[in-house]
């Protein structure tokens, strides 16, 4: 859905597990991602991941739960991907949470189970449009109007 909107941009692919989200981004022509996971095991897969594809160089791969990153984190980014382990229950307070990293024209894209409901308005940010995918729902989160 970004897919054309990539160029040049700084991605944040916060509980990124595998690293599929921001790989795919770097793939598309973007200029640079960090990858955050607070498991080793996790952060192992990306970096693998980040050398099989060869964007390492284009790179950041960090060990840190997502409240300790984005409390001394101070880089804004244009793209951030939220995809936590759903019964954790971290989305709201991380989407709240990232609104101060984002780029005045940045986009957050929060990929969640259907059954839970994320407000219009997070803060600083407002929802642009959900798309459901069976039980899963992604979120378009920006500083903009809403217009969901």
């Amino acid at each position: 859905m970004l897919q054309f909107d990539l160029e040049g941009r700084r991605v944040l692919d916060l509980f990124a597990g595998s690293g599929q989200l921001g790989i795919e981004a770097l793939s598309r022509g973007a200029a640079h991602a960090v990858f955050v996971d607070a498991a080793a095991s996790s952060l192992d897969i990306v970096r693998q991941n980040l050398a099989a594809t060869n964007l390492a160089a284009s790179a950041t791969v960090v060990r840190s739960d997502y409240q300790a990153y984005l409390t001394t984190c101070r880089e804004t980014f244009d793209l951030v991907f939220l995809d936590p382990p759903y019964a954790a229950g971290y989305l709201a307070d991380a989407l709240h949470r990232v609104a101060n990293r984002l780029s005045a024209h940045g986009v957050v894209v929060c990929e969640h189970p259907v059954s839970l409901a994320l407000p219009e308005q997070v803060g600083t940010l407002s929802c642009r449009r959900r798309y459901r995918y069976g039980k899963t729902m992604t979120s378009f989160y920006d500083k903009g109007e809403t217009s969901a």
